[in-house]
């Protein structure tokens, strides 16, 4: 998970206060959208401690994962290593990294908030990134979740809608594009994220 750059030492402390910030397991609505899908390279932004990029590279994909912030990266590092999984791990800042288009089977930007503008360039070079019938998948708070979900930013211009997500896709085949309820554990309520999950033409 990143955020702007300013809050850098605020997330690496984030990091190291707990043993696991986001848990083990893979987010669900990741699971979904990659199940069924031939194994290939796969970009993971905003990777946190590596809960998604270590479940696909368990799938067999070639993974790419990166964030940040270094406590983050390096508990993702000893993880894969300990498990005998090939990951790429990179310390970078989302704004000035920059992938090789072309490149990817898949790009995965999991509960990345930022400013609209930072998150376009974000959201634009990684469709850039996808090779022919790559997909980008987004899965992120919506702003919904500010008045009928549970967590997540307070602040309404950092949150997701799916009408925003698909606006910097230009290029792609949006094939899921909508707002989800995902349940919390002892909430009161679930959360509620956008999820997108678009294709780059094979043509």
């Amino acid at each position: 998970m990143a955020s702007p750059p300013a809050d850098r030492d605020a997330w690496d402390e984030r990091y190291r206060s707990k043993d696991s910030v986001w848990g083990a397991a893979a987010n669900r609505f990741v699971v979904e959208a990659f199940a069924g899908r031939p194994v290939g390279r796969a970009l993971d932004l905003a990777c946190g401690e590596g809960r998604n990029a270590l479940w696909l590279a368990g799938l067999g994909w070639t993974v790419t994962a990166v964030d940040f912030a270094d406590t983050a990266v390096e508990r993702g590092r000893q993880a894969s290593q300990a498990a005998g999984l090939g990951v790429e791990w990179i310390t970078d800042d989302l704004l000035s990294y920059e992938p090789a288009p072309g490149s990817f089977d898949a790009v995965l930007i999991a509960y990345l908030h930022l400013p609209a503008e930072q998150m376009a360039t974000v959201l634009e070079r990684a469709a850039a990134a996808l090779a022919p019938g790559g997909m980008l998948m987004l899965v992120g708070h919506d702003v919904r979740n500010l008045t009928e979900g549970v967590g997540g930013p307070q602040d309404a211009a950092l949150l997701h809608t799916p009408e925003r997500v698909v606006a910097h896709l230009d290029g792609l085949r949006v094939e899921r594009a909508e707002s989800v309820d995902r349940p919390v554990e002892a909430a009161p309520r679930p959360a509620v994220d956008t999820l997108v999950v678009a294709v780059k033409p094979e043509d």
